[in-house]
């Protein structure tokens, strides 16, 4: 492949990134977009975190909606364009991870309305135009340029409270972007730099977060590595690893983020006999020889989950996810039969040791 052959597309959206940036920036952010009635989304377990930044938003905020949940279900979303409605909001401001940002999306989807994004975990959806909705035990995803957020406030600060092992699985996940970035046929030179050094700041930042999860310098070189993989996410298709992920979280509801952390190693690979320079790319970042294994020995190292079955998979399950990837079409660089989603699917459940297969 040419690697002087490609389409790099920007797209318009504003960055800040400083401690304290949730409550000093985003009421900026906010007038800098001319919004003035703002709807504050957040989940459950963030509440807190979104009625500070709703405080600090002072006559500008229309309100506070609590209800984001895992996968976004479409009840979830139809709930929270209401809420959007009837508090008369101009704009939303999504306050936490993949789940309260996956909603602000869901409601720009639907309403139009301008998003700012507040990520309180290293997903790397507020840097992306995907969206993502589950119905009926299957989730769908799909691109559109008004669902990407207008304003992205990062501030390391937020991440202080999560907890090690949440700290781990989501920056794994955040690995999951720019590896799959590496292979895909809309990568360009400037992706792949972003996403080894997304992959080589989030792989140096996660031991150290985890040896001193109060470190604002660990949690910032965390949050600046997710602020990369999740820019090579936007820029570029996903392959065999976020389709598997994706069904898995769908359609049998495994845990978003410790699901990417089990099956990435596995994916990487089966895929790198046909990508070898993007194997040795993640390679090179994680100062190892073996991509996959190291991976996965990170994972490990960190006390994260090594199988599927940990996370509630059934051994009959497998069959089921694996003709359901096959079935689906998406870019990859290598052909996936229902026979081979299975030998991956399968490595994954029993938690086997990973190396690169052909």
């Amino acid at each position: 492949m040419n690697p002087f052959d490609f389409v790099y597309e920007t797209r318009p959206a504003r960055v800040v990134f400083r401690p304290g940036a949730a409550l000093t920036a985003t009421a900026e952010e906010a007038r800098h977009l001319g919004l003035r009635r703002l709807l504050v989304l957040s989940g459950e377990r963030g509440a807190d975190t979104a009625r500070a930044v709703a405080d600090s938003l002072g006559p500008a905020c229309a309100g506070l909606h609590t209800g984001a949940r895992m996968h976004v279900p479409v009840e979830v979303a139809d709930r929270g364009v209401a809420a959007a409605r009837a508090a008369g909001a101009d704009g939303c401001v999504a306050v936490g991870g993949g789940s309260a940002i996956g909603l602000g999306k869901a409601i720009a989807l639907r309403t139009g309305l301008p998003l700012i994004a507040v990520p309180s975990t290293y997903a790397g959806s507020e840097m992306t135009p995907v969206w993502g909705l589950t119905e009926h035990g299957a989730k769908r995803t799909g691109r559109d340029p008004v669902v990407l957020p207008r304003s992205v406030v990062y501030d390391p600060e937020l991440t202080l409270s999560l907890p090690v092992p949440l700290s781990v699985t989501s920056g794994i996940n955040a690995l999951a972007h720019a590896v799959e970035a590496l292979y895909a046929p809309d990568g360009s030179p400037l992706v792949a730099l972003m996403a080894e050094e997304g992959v080589r700041a989030m792989a140096g930042a996660l031991p150290e977060v985890a040896a001193a999860p109060d470190s604002v310098p660990a949690r910032s070189r965390a949050l600046y590595g997710a602020w990369l993989c999740g820019a090579c996410l936007g820029a570029t298709t996903m392959g065999l690893h976020h389709k598997l992920c994706h069904v898995l979280g769908g359609t049998f509801g495994l845990p978003h983020a410790e699901t990417h952390t089990v099956v990435l190693p596995y994916v990487l690979a089966f895929n790198a006999v046909a990508v070898p320079e993007a194997a040795a790319t993640v390679a090179r970042a994680l100062g190892a020889d073996d991509a996959p294994g190291a991976l996965q020995e990170l994972a490990g190292r960190l006390g994260a989950p090594r199988s599927l079955a940990e996370l509630g998979l059934k051994e009959a399950d497998l069959a089921v996810a694996a003709g359901q990837v096959a079935g689906q079409a998406y870019a990859n660089p290598r052909p996936v039969t229902t026979g081979d989603a299975l030998g991956v699917l399968r490595a994954a459940y029993e938690g086997r040791e990973v190396r690169e297969r052909g």
